[in-house]
């Protein structure tokens, strides 16, 4: 659903599906496939938590993950590809009346790395923020010391904003830059094009 310049929509999780990629809500069934996925290290390197150990510590981090969605506050997703439940994604600060949203908290298992989840995903949620909810400006953020994930912003076709110093603190109290990227509305036809030639065959 749109939002008009005076009219306050509440955005609910979508469901999205591409040739390879299916995002869908998060749920407690996510649980043991998620977990499962979550498991190397390399994974979490950069995330803002440290890593869940046990299926229970995991457990906590996802119901806090459904928590924000019944705060109204994110919409977390699950990335399926090619049948297989690789990891999530989120769409966040939330901002109908500005038309504006986030795309963050994303992570994959490193197994799916390079082979066009990730750029399928995007192009999917991409075209939900932009063209079913109609929004001016998409944010991606990132540890300003990222730079695979930094790299793949601009691959993506996302302009660069600048450096929040002393941003955030991370991990149980390590200092975090943030590196600020975004699409506009004015960006998104050639952001998509970009995307559907990365992913042809």
């Amino acid at each position: 659903m749109r939002c008009a310049t005076n009219e306050v929509v509440q955005w609910i999780a979508p469901h999205l599906a591409g040739a390879d990629v299916r995002l869908e809500p998060l749920a407690l069934e996510h649980l043991d496939p998620l977990f499962a996925a979550s498991g190397d290290p390399r994974t979490w390197q950069w995330l803002s938590v440290t890593q869940p150990e046990t299926r229970d510590e995991f457990r906590a981090w996802l119901e806090e993950a459904l928590a924000t969605a019944e705060r109204g506050l994110e919409l977390p997703l699950v990335t399926i590809a090619r049948g297989l439940v690789v990891g999530s994604t989120r769409f966040l600060a939330l901002r109908p009346e500005h038309r504006s949203v986030e795309i963050g908290w994303t992570w994959l298992h490193p197994d799916a790395w390079s082979t066009g989840a990730n750029v399928e995903a995007k192009l999917l949620m991409l075209t939900h923020a932009f063209e079913t909810w109609g929004c001016r400006r998409v944010e991606l953020k990132t540890d300003a010391l990222n730079v695979r994930s930094r790299g793949a912003m601009e691959r993506m076709g996302a302009s660069f904003e600048g450096v929040h110093r002393k941003h955030m603190l991370v991990r149980g109290g390590e200092n975090r830059d943030t590196a600020w990227y975004a699409i506009l509305d004015d960006d998104w036809p050639g952001v998509r094009e970009g995307l559907r030639a990365r992913l042809s065959p």
